[in-house]
């Protein structure tokens, strides 16, 4: 399986710290520099045994923003984005997840954080060998952990809970971390259980201040949510897909 992690950087100094993190953490990094070549890099392997896992891409690129790249590549490819960004305000973090981004590092940071965020992010939303193999730190714990809790009975791990008035969701009764525009989305399917929205109903009701935002937002924050909602039950899967028509949760 590739472990290649994709760095879209312009900084020398930045993407050799980054690299360096990454090999030794056992990933296999590769360094470009303009947001064109990336997308032209991506468009080539997608779907190839070399293609990347994940991708680190700069904001301020000289050719294109990265912002733009993350929208082009949303185009054609849901391969994770953990944006690197000198702009740590609010509305620049929003504007990136908002696009398709995973994750949001402001610089300067640590390599060895960014690489701990890359595990997270693929453990979430990458291939199934990654989601299922947590760190070594992580599997020391393992045999406490398993004692600590015992699996959720089927009814249970698939069990909504919303709180409109905490602005919080809990499934399988336990609380979900959610972004904005996640709990949003899963509070509209909520109240109407059973029923296909399409992405325009979507957008129309979780989406009311973005106009500008692509349908493809949509799709993306629906893995986002699936991605949570396995961290509690494995093999839930309450979310349904209505392929050309939109989405609908399974009735309790």
């Amino acid at each position: 399986m590739s472990k290649t992690i994709l760095i879209v950087e312009d900084e020398a100094a930045i993407a050799d710290g980054i690299a360096y993190a990454l090999r030794r953490d056992g990933f296999a990094p590769r360094h470009v520099t303009l947001g064109e070549q990336a997308l032209a890099l991506l468009h080539a392997e997608q779907g190839g045994d070399g293609a990347p896992l994940l991708v680190l891409l700069d904001v301020g690129l000289p050719d294109i923003s990265g912002f733009d790249v993350c929208r082009r590549l949303r185009q054609f490819s849901d391969v994770p984005v953990i944006f690197l960004t000198a702009r740590s305000e609010e509305i620049d973090r929003v504007v990136g997840l908002e696009i398709g981004a995973d994750d949001y590092v402001a610089k300067p940071f640590s390599p060895r954080e960014l690489v701990a965020r890359v595990r997270v992010v693929l453990r979430r939303l990458g291939p199934p060998e990654l989601r299922a193999a947590p760190p070594p730190a992580a599997m020391a714990m393992a045999p406490a952990a398993q004692h600590a809790a015992a699996p959720l009975a089927p009814a249970a791990a698939c069990a909504f809970e919303l709180r409109a008035a905490e602005a919080r969701i809990l499934f399988g009764g336990q609380p979900l971390d959610l972004t904005r525009y996640e709990y949003l989305l899963l509070k509209t399917l909520l109240e109407h259980p059973g029923h296909v929205l399409s992405r325009a109903q979507l957008m129309d009701r979780v989406w009311t201040d973005a106009p500008d935002t692509l349908e493809r937002t949509v799709d993306a924050h629906v893995k986002s949510l699936r991605a949570k909602l396995r961290e509690i039950a494995p093999e839930a899967d309450p979310i349904q897909t209505h392929r050309g028509m939109g989405y609908s949760l399974a009735h309790a």
